[in-house]
């Protein structure tokens, strides 16, 4: 059975890798380590199709020691004993050579049990661990094991190391080898790629078996738009990228560039975010980012959730877009924010202050003779329904947890509290 293109052409060389030159071009870290043969703990973190496999593959091929190979997807703390167990065992027998190296593909899906069961063997040097993760580790590697294994960061192949890959492919696979190929655009084919290198020659694979048998490969925008029908776009609802675009959206929009919060909507939208999570952010982004400058923001966020949760999708994606310009394009502020954030960090310092007692109700006799709602003045019975009077615990009684902020909106806000407090409101 014929292997898939990707897999006919994966390196076993440094020499034949592409992409990573930071942590595999001469005299970098990851290159003078494997040249050298000793090979430290370490964890390889980058998104998929850019070499973290073929990279340990690479070292099983060029290191003297013996190399063990887990999945994380299929693999358990059983499996992880065995292999361990197997290395002690290795270690002190007669011909035992370097330190074993375990290589771990998907590591970020290992429980912390899981995890944990590899500290010991990494601690005394009975293997090496090499891991492999689309995730980030900081969140999903435990952290005594990140503190016994450095990371290195490996990137989306640039459009030269694809073009690398296109050359290659066409002039030394065995099948493409023997077809005529023309190559009159590749815009389409690289964007489609999107650095992902087993994708790109996936797209080839698929390219090659769409042609008949003896017409010629051709390579051009139209053909592999054809070919793909539509863009998949890389995004993981559970996974980094995630993460990482709902922070682009949200700061996009507290930044006031609508086009980018669009953009950033549309990358959720067509990933297949749940437009109820899009719908909460937008909520959430109304009180924390627009506040008092314009209150009517979190009426409308909070009628783009309900919208969403009576239609739904593809007409759900309107209001989202309405709501994210409007909030993008509105005044700003995080007044609201700073003040409960201030509040907060008051109890947690200052703990239960006891109410001032005319500010408690009396509902018997007993609390009425103890002083409890005594010289409490109803706001209403006063000129502009306003009297002053202290509502703060009495050793807060100078506090100040709300600043207004500098925007029309909380200006009249700030003139009116001036009015009747003083200007130290």
């Amino acid at each position: 059975m014929l292997q898939p293109l990707a897999e006919r052409l994966r390196p076993h060389t440094l020499d034949d890798y592409v992409g990573q030159s930071h942590l595999v071009g001469q005299g970098s870290i990851l290159r003078r380590m494997i040249d050298s043969g000793h090979i430290a703990s370490f964890i390889l973190w980058g998104p998929p199709g850019v070499g973290k496999t073929t990279l340990a593959r690479i070292i099983a091929n060029t290191t003297n020691s013996k190399f063990h190979t887990l999945s994380a997807v299929t693999s358990g703390v059983k499996e992880v004993r065995e292999v361990i167990d197997q290395c002690r065992k290795a270690a002190s027998g007669m011909f035992a050579q370097g330190r074993p190296i375990l290589f771990i593909d998907e590591i970020h899906r290992f429980s912390k049990s899981q995890q944990d069961s590899l500290l010991g063997a990494v601690e005394d040097g009975t293997v090496t661990l090499i891991g492999a993760t689309t995730e980030n580790p900081s969140f999903e590697v435990i952290r005594p094991l990140l503190s016994r294994a450095q990371v290195y960061t490996l990137k989306p192949l640039e459009e030269a190391d694809l073009q690398t890959l296109l050359d290659r492919a066409v002039s030394r696979d065995t099948v493409l080898s023997t077809r005529e190929v023309k190559i009159e655009e590749t815009t389409a084919l690289f964007r489609y790629s999107g650095g992902d290198a087993r994708k790109l020659l996936n797209i080839l694979d698929l390219l090659e078996q769409s042609a008949g048998a003896n017409e010629p490969i051709v390579i051009n925008d139209q053909i592999v738009t054809e070919r793909l029908q539509n863009n998949p776009q890389a995004y993981d609802k559970g996974g980094e990228m995630h993460y990482d675009i709902i922070s682009a959206f949200i700061k996009s929009v507290r930044g006031s560039d609508p086009d980018a919060a669009v953009y950033w909507l549309a990358r959720m939208i067509v990933g297949g975010e749940d437009p109820e999570f899009i719908a909460r952010r937008l909520v959430i982004l109304a009180a924390e980012d627009i506040g008092l400058a314009n209150p009517n923001a979190l009426l409308l966020a909070n009628a783009t959730y309900d919208a969403i949760m009576k239609i739904g999708m593809p007409e759900g994606r309107i209001p989202l877009s309405e709501c994210t310009i409007y909030l993008a394009t509105s005044q700003k502020s995080n007044s609201a924010y700073m003040a409960i954030n201030k509040a907060l960090a008051e109890v947690g310092q200052s703990g239960n202050q006891p109410v001032p007692l005319h500010l408690r109700n009396a509902p018997t006799a007993l609390m009425k003779k103890l002083g409890y709602g005594q010289n409490y003045r109803y706001a209403h019975d006063y000129p502009g329904h306003f009297v002053r009077q202290q509502f703060l615990p009495d050793a807060l009684r100078t506090a100040r947890f709300y600043v207004p902020a500098d925007n029309p909106s909380e200006a009249t806000i700030k003139s009116r509290q001036e009015s009747r407090w003083g200007s130290d409101q």
